[in-house]
């Protein structure tokens, strides 16, 4: 792709601004993938940017094509130079215009956004109702809650989230399970599985417990390997 650019902008058209810039990006995520970890959700987002950018390259390229057509016909007719002149310059304000919604939606990107991240201890009584307290020994269960923000563009389904409570003493709590993400691994409390459809989410889950020790707690949210919310509490 940046080869095919670099000729492209060789043919001095009067798109060439946009073919440096589209260049830019090309040179721009082959750096980032030499750096990057190779986990599979890494690769995703740049396989994702590669798709985005080999379509933008393909309408380009063919507006070359349609450019330089038009350059030769320039050469033998001055009121039709006026004329494609103007309409190039029309056609290249939508290309702007492209560019500029382009960039929105690749910063917007399609991963989730995970806020609102709150943990809550409980009392659990013997007729049922929950009691929320803050202290160490009277609580029986942790409640983690967490909001998915809106993104239109994210795809929908159902969406696996990798919760890990670590506690005073520096141990995961819950299940202790550990799933590995390439070359990473993550030991989780629980998992959630979460139906999305573009929409803002709230996530509520229980994690049943005893002796909680005193002190504070971690809790992290992963989507597979990447951290994508944390807070933390305290028990007295």
């Amino acid at each position: 792709m940046k080869a095919s650019y670099d000729e492209a902008i060789a043919e001095n058209t009067t798109m060439s601004d946009e073919l440096i810039a589209e260049r830019e990006k090309v040179a721009k995520l082959i750096t980032e993938l030499k750096s990057s970890k190779g986990d599979n959700a890494s690769l995703r987002k740049y396989k994702d940017q590669y798709k985005a950018l080999e379509q933008k390259m393909r309408n380009l390229m063919q507006e070359v094509e349609v450019l330089k057509a038009q350059n030769q016909t320039l050469t033998t007719n001055l009121d039709s130079t006026k004329v494609v002149l103007e309409d190039s310059k029309k056609y290249n304000q939508v290309l702007v215009g492209q560019n500029e919604e382009l960039a929105k939606t690749v910063e917007k990107g399609q991963k989730l956004t995970v806020t609102n991240l709150k943990t809550a201890a409980y009392k659990q009584r013997s007729s049922g109702k929950q009691i929320e307290t803050d202290k160490a020994s009277r609580a029986d269960l942790l409640q983690i809650s967490f909001t998915i923000a809106e993104n239109k563009i994210a795809k929908s389904g159902d969406k696996v989230y990798y919760v890990q409570v670590i506690d005073a003493k520096n141990n995961v709590l819950g299940d202790k399970a550990t799933v590995s993400f390439g070359d990473t691994s993550l030991t989780y409390s629980f998992t959630t599985t979460v139906k999305y459809e573009n929409k803002t989410v709230d996530v509520k889950e229980q994690l049943p417990g005893k002796d909680f020790a005193k002190g504070t707690y971690f809790v992290n949210v992963f989507d597979k390997g990447e951290l994508v919310s944390k807070s933390s509490f305290s028990l007295r």
